[in-house]
């Protein structure tokens, strides 16, 4: 297995290094590190985009959940195309023809001054943090699986590739990366489906029948939880539905195509590559359960962050869990490398070059702070991914979710749709959204075990109606007046035509979006 595995890792890390070679020697503005200077097409960008959730989160960890605890894992999955559906209706185009490098450039173009740049800017930090966790720690695990080496030594290894990655190829070289890791991660999953279905004479239902058999009806059917684990449920996949629509470094690859036709078909394509992975992923985790067995997968890892793995060894042998492994490692080093991009981007692109420099700073000097806040952005994951090895990597992943729909959605959809949202109310919402998402978890048995203060552990189908609330009834309660709502007025006028066409700009009025 270990032969297996060095030769097969060291293929795909060597073609990821080449990806980044070619992209670090292409490269060399803020906007080629950013957002790929808006080269790629729609449906290499789809490509890119179903990278990013086609990842740790749900290769590993939704797999895991399902092997576990049957149809309540499947809860982590099913509702992922339907939330791609939302952002192709609601946000892919204006967020194409409004935004430049980050999703607070979105809110800049109808609000002045510094304070909410930051504000959001501070938002995808915390976020991309959360969600950074949840893919080193799936990463770390599988080196350890595969190599025998010790946990910290795998998140070192893992920090350095995707320091290197981001550094130099930055976001035309992550992108790439992406697209041939899908495509291969779509490989290993209709490998694997057909392995499992092989066992059961092509029949996909047999594989339920057996679950039925083996584990009972709760394994197969929506499990009849206690109010409070009901209502965490139900919070994780509202959080999961809309905290898409929220995500920096998802939400920014619209920004890596030319036009809202090509936003448009990003969307489309992401969507059928979801549908096509989560149709096999209940076969999947239900295979792992019947063939690999609950209690092997629990020895390997508690929260069952490895049973597919597992099931690629039982089925196919050393050189499919070799495959299948280091597809999924190089799929969360992608992923990493878009989350530190987002995380860069807020840090050298909206705190220090509008917010501390307000504006007045060289694209050499921005790229700079960008690779400083790169190695900033990696250190912090690893030393944050040490702590969380026990963590199920899909639960992280669905906390960042959570913080980004009660945070940044209402945000961004009040600023793109309603007239009378004002600055204020964009800083009260997200505060609010911030504050109170962040101080649930904290306080949650995620966090704090059996001594948790609360029962539940999901924030959202509490905060983002909180934060949703309060920024309407801040803008309703102090509306602009006088001059002031007429310069509003206009500005959102103009806002809304460059929306939907992608022409006009509040230059117009007088304020250029990016000094905002």
């Amino acid at each position: 297995m270990n032969i297996y595995s060095a030769i097969v890792f060291s293929v795909l890390v060597g073609l990821t290094l080449v990806i980044t070679y070619v992209a670090a020697r292409r490269g060399k503005s803020a906007a080629d590190h950013f957002v790929a200077d808006g080269q790629l097409t729609g449906k290499q960008n789809g490509l890119a985009i179903a990278g990013d959730y086609v990842s740790a989160a749900s290769f590993l960890g939704v797999t895991g959940a399902i092997a576990l605890s049957g149809f309540s894992g499947f809860y982590l999955a099913v509702f992922v195309p339907v939330a791609y559906v939302l952002a192709l209706l609601l946000v892919a185009e204006p967020l194409r023809n409004l935004g430049r490098f980050t999703l607070a450039d979105v809110l800049a173009t109808r609000f002045d001054g510094r304070s909410v740049r930051a504000v959001m800017a501070g938002s995808t930090l915390i976020i991309s943090t959360l969600y950074l966790v949840a893919q080193f720690v799936g990463a770390a695990l599988l080196v350890r699986l595969l190599f025998g080496v010790d946990y910290t030594v795998a998140v070192l290894v893992i920090g350095g590739l995707t320091t290197v990655y981001t550094m130099l190829g930055g976001m035309l070289a992550t992108s790439w990366i992406q697209i041939v890791k899908t495509t291969l991660m779509l490989a290993c999953a209709v490998t694997l489906f057909v392995l499992v279905l092989v066992r059961y004479g092509g029949n996909p239902l047999g594989v339920f029948q057996d679950a039925f058999e083996t584990f009972g009806a709760e394994a197969v059917a929506p499990g009849r939880e206690s109010p409070l684990a009901g209502f965490d449920q139900l919070s994780q996949v509202f959080g999961l539905v809309l905290g898409v629509l929220g995500l920096p470094h998802v939400m920014i690859r619209f920004f890596t195509v030319p036009d809202a036709r090509a936003a448009r078909s990003s969307a489309i394509t992401a969507i059928w590559v979801f549908t096509a992975f989560y149709l096999m992923i209940p076969v999947i985790g239900y295979g792992a359960s019947l063939i690999v067995g609950r209690d092997a997968i629990t020895a390997q890892n508690p929260a069952g962050n490895l049973a597919v793995a597992q099931l690629a060894e039982t089925v196919g042998g050393g050189a499919l869990l070799a495959l299948v492994s280091a597809v999924a490692f190089v799929t969360i080093l992608a992923v990493l490398s878009g989350l530190v991009i987002a995380a860069s981007g807020a840090i050298a692109h909206d705190l220090y070059a509008q917010v501390i420099k307000r504006g007045s700073v060289t694209p050499r000097a921005q790229l700079v702070s960008a690779r400083i806040a790169t190695l900033a952005t990696c250190a912090v994951g690893v030393l944050l991914a040490l702590a969380a090895v026990d963590q199920n990597v899909a639960f992280l992943a669905s906390l960042a979710f959570a913080v980004a729909a009660s945070a940044n959605l209402p945000a961004l959809l009040l600023t793109i749709y309603w007239r009378r949202m004002t600055a204020r109310a964009v800083l009260w919402g997200m505060a609010v959204g911030l504050v109170s998402s962040m101080g649930i978890i904290l306080l949650s048995p995620a966090v704090l075990g059996s001594s948790a203060v609360l029962g539940f552990s999901n924030p959202a189908l509490v905060t983002v109606p909180l934060s949703l609330l309060v920024s309407i009834a801040v803008a309703v309660a102090a509306p602009s007046r006088g001059v002031a709502a007429e310069r509003d007025r206009a500005v959102f006028r103009m806002l809304r035509t460059k929306a939907v066409t992608g022409r006009g700009s509040v230059e117009d009025e007088g304020d250029p979006a990016g000094t905002r």
